[in-house]
């Protein structure tokens, strides 16, 4: 009876314009907004603390229901932040819905740009980081006149604050800062009816750590532009003197297509495309081996310039496997060219389709890794009868392989099994002309246990 009295008071001053905006807000049913704003006087800010509340307690009865689905999503700041993050919630059919999707993409705006957070709740910072923190608030100045048990108090709630700064749950929603995280996901969890777990999250700051360089990118421009006249001298002398190398050889015939299908496998110029075909009697396959051979040699001499520019890049498999990954190279004018670009998508690509890859290069395994593989290589059976000296040359050929299994740059390439990663790598070196290293991934699958993450270490 009191509430259809307030309707009828309050009925004129709610427009559908207010209970719409209201609902976008908040994410509540139509008919809930309407009675919020009733019971607010048509307050926009209290009949969201009205549906928060409401929210919360749906919630809270739904927490303790298991979350076994969800989604893996991504978000990549101008290829220079990059965020990974896993939400869970109870079933498939809520996971591929609107409303959940726009939560996991939010969550993962909001990591990246929250650039203190580290962990999901207080909770889950280390007691080592919570020790020291209490110790260096215990030692500023304006406290040291202060009595003890007022003293302690006021550092609580200061490590409390310092707490909630490094977690994202208790982060202000980027999207209304009226709202911290945790309960938005409890207004989401209210809406559609199951229980919701951000689950985990990781954020890679492109180059962080690295050292940089002082170079804008007008000298980068201005050093590309430079270079390009030398190299096409140098280019030019010797190409004259092949040509007449070539013309004392008998011709083969190097159709245009051919020529255009070996430059875009390869990356490779024209002429170095030309002249292999010509060298290998138009056998394409070889012609990719001769190139890659060249291609190596002038990889190598790069591989010392500093690599702190680059992109970080993604790639998500049907919502359920996730990777980011990080890749340097030396001007921001090359990691923001297309050809860089391929080759981060691509890579992320291979660590989606490699799930025993866990590190960057074999170089990046730790010690107790390769002892443990060859203590349990050299109790086999099948090498108990065979010599000393046999036995351990067999155990090292296992344990090289095997060791290969987990990193990636020893891993064929999905596109072109005939080459392994780490000369793609270098054959994208050789046609950019900068140093490029992988330097680190990660890779989600939904539902792993946080121990089984594959993480690729700094290479």
């Amino acid at each position: 009876m009191i509430f259809k009295i307030l309707c009828s008071i309050y009925a004129a001053t709610v427009s559908p314009a207010l209970v719409k905006h209201l609902r976008e807000e908040t994410g509540a049913g139509m008919m809930d907004c309407k009675k919020a704003l009733l019971e607010t006087g048509g307050d926009i800010v209290k009949a969201q603390e009205f549906l928060r509340k409401k929210g919360l307690a749906s919630a809270d009865k739904k927490a303790s229901r298991v979350t076994a689905e969800g989604r893996i999503g991504s978000y990549i700041h101008d290829s220079r932040i990059g965020v990974l993050v896993e939400v869970n919630c109870e079933t498939d059919f809520v996971s591929r819905g609107d409303i959940f999707k726009e939560l996991v993409d939010d969550l993962a705006m909001q990591v990246a740009a929250s650039s203190q957070v580290q962990y999901l709740v207080p909770e889950d910072v280390p007691e080592e980081i919570v020790n020291k923190e209490r110790e260096i608030e215990m030692q500023k100045e304006d406290l040291l006149s202060k009595p003890e048990q007022i003293r302690s108090k006021i550092v609580e709630g200061r490590i409390r604050k310092r707490l909630e700064e490094l977690a994202l749950l208790e982060q202000p929603y980027i999207k209304n800062d009226k709202l911290v995280v945790k309960d938005w996901v409890k207004q989401t969890i209210a809406t559609i009816g199951e229980n919701i777990k951000v689950k985990r999250f990781v954020r890679f700051n492109l180059g962080e750590g690295l050292e940089k360089k002082s170079q804008d990118f007008a000298a980068e421009v201005a050093a590309q532009t430079a270079a390009k006249p030398v190299s096409t001298v140098r280019k030019e002398q010797p190409a004259s003197k092949e040509a007449k190398e070539t013309d004392q050889k008998p011709a083969v015939a190097v159709s245009a297509a051919l020529v255009k299908q070996l430059r875009e496998e390869t990356g490779a110029g024209m002429m170095d495309c030309k002249k292999a075909l010509s060298e290998t009697g138009g056998d394409l396959e070889k012609a990719q081996e001769y190139l890659r051979m060249k291609g190596l040699s002038t990889a190598d001499k790069k591989s010392s310039r500093l690599a702190a520019e680059g992109r970080i890049g993604s790639y998500i498999h049907d919502s359920r496997i996730g990777v980011l990954i990080e890749v340097n190279c030396e001007t921001d004018f090359v990691g923001r060219s297309e050809k860089f670009k391929e080759l981060v998508d691509d890579l992320a690509m291979q660590v989606v389709a490699c799930p025993q890859v866990q590190f960057v290069s074999i170089e990046d395994i730790p010690e107790s890794t390769v002892s443990k593989e060859k203590e349990l290589e050299m109790q086999r059976e099948d090498l108990a009868s065979k010599p000393e000296n046999i036995r351990e040359k067999i155990v090292e050929g296992r344990v090289s392989k095997r060791l290969g299994e987990l990193a990636l740059l020893e891993q064929p390439y999905i596109k072109d099994d005939s080459v392994l990663i780490k000369d793609l790598v270098k054959q994208t070196v050789a046609a950019i002309g900068e140093n490029i290293k992988v330097r680190r991934f990660v890779r989600f699958t939904l539902g792993e246990t946080v121990e089984d993450t594959k993480t690729g270490t700094e290479a």
